[in-house]
Parts: C-alpha cells; structure tokens; sequence
C-alpha cells in the first residue's frame, strides 16, 4: 500500500447527528425528577447524576440563591458506570441488572454526612439511567454536563468524588475537598502536603463570583 502525505482533515470526526443526540440527552437530563439525598428508594440501572446544594453555607451562598427557584446549577456531576466496563464492555443482561447508580449516590450521602461544615438535608439530586446499548453513551454525557455547568467540586475544588486509596497509597496529599471539610477518617491518613486552606477559598470565590451570570 502506498504511503499517502499526511492530511489532518482525513482524520477528523464530526456529525451533526451526534451533537444534537448529545444536546437531547442533556434536556432529557434537566427535566428529570429532583430528590432529596440519601435517596431511599432503591432502584436498578448505571447512568449520570447531578448533586445540588441548597443550604447556607456561606462558601456555597451562589449555589444556594442559584438554585432557589429551580435546580440549575449542580455543585458535582459524576457517573455510574456497569462492572466491568473500564475492563471491556460487557453484554446487557436484565437479569443481573445492577445498582450501581443508586449505590454510588449513597456513597456521596455518606460522605456529606460525616462532614460538620455540612448539612446532608440541604443536598439534593437528579440523575438519568442509560440501558442497553445506552449505557455506551455514559461517560459523554457526564462529560458534557461537566463542561455545560462546571461544578465547583468537579473542577476547583477537587476531590468529592475520591475512594479510599489503596493499601500503601496513602503518601498522596489530601485533597482540596477534604482541606476544605474534613470528616472523612481515610483522608486524615494522607501523608502528603496539601494546598494551603485560604488559596483553596481564593479560588473557590473566584469560580463561584461568575455563577448564574
């Protein structure tokens, strides 16, 4: 086969299909339920969710008046994904439907819990289950309402979302989320030299002085 002179267009993707399913997903998303967290009724299925804070925390003041009327603004967004997915896909199966959507949510709300700064009541979620061949569709639209929202806790302060490190992992830093509410007993087992609590705030109000603009 004879070698061809490069062409950067020949290797770029695009379709307009794509992009207005990704934009019909993200409505979807936005106009399902809201409900308190921990969430109580248990339910099958993968998908994405949303968390939103509606307290009176004065760091999260701009969550709290963006989301008075109607919730708009996520302070996390994440992703529950099949097991085995990061591994390879496995096939779809209705009768070992998992829970790992709702499970993960639960997780959050016990990490919310066991922070004083905190107030598990003032949190809510949405989220949407992907099935079938849906669930490929996962990590893009966790993606696009990360970058759509930009939460807080997905981006400037990082580390909501982090399990508890593996056995000798624990020389990394503690994470600016935990910096910033302690609680979480694993955290406090960190060895490494976190970032100083009042840069973390800096940025913190820097990020939250746009929202809602």
């Amino acid at each position: 086969m004879q070698a061809r002179p490069f062409d950067r267009s020949e290797h770029v993707y695009h379709s307009e299909e794509f992009v207005e399913l990704v934009k019909d997903a993200v409505r979807f998303f936005n106009g399902t339920p809201v409900h308190k967290i921990p969430l109580t009724e248990k339910f099958t299925g993968t998908g994405v969710y949303a968390i939103y804070y509606t307290g009176k925390n004065e760091i999260y003041a701009p969550y709290a008046q963006a989301n008075r009327l109607e919730y708009k603004h996520p302070i996390y967004v994440g992703k529950a994904v099949p097991k085995g997915w990061r591994q390879s896909r496995t096939s779809y199966d209705t009768k070992k439907l998992s829970t790992e959507l709702y499970s993960r949510i639960r997780e959050h709300s016990r990490n919310i819990d066991k922070v004083d700064s905190l107030d598990i009541r003032d949190f809510s979620c949405r989220f949407v289950i992907f099935e079938a061949e849906g669930s490929d569709m996962i990590g893009t639209i966790e993606a696009a309402l990360i970058k759509l929202n930009q939460p807080l806790w997905n981006s400037v302060l990082d580390g909501f979302g982090n399990h508890t490190p593996g056995n000798g992992r624990f020389n990394q830093a503690k994470s600016d989320w935990d910096v910033i509410h302690p609680g979480r007993e694993w955290a406090d087992k960190c060895l490494g030299t976190p970032r100083n609590e009042d840069d973390i705030l800096k940025r913190v109000i820097e990020h939250l002085s746009v929202l809602g603009k």
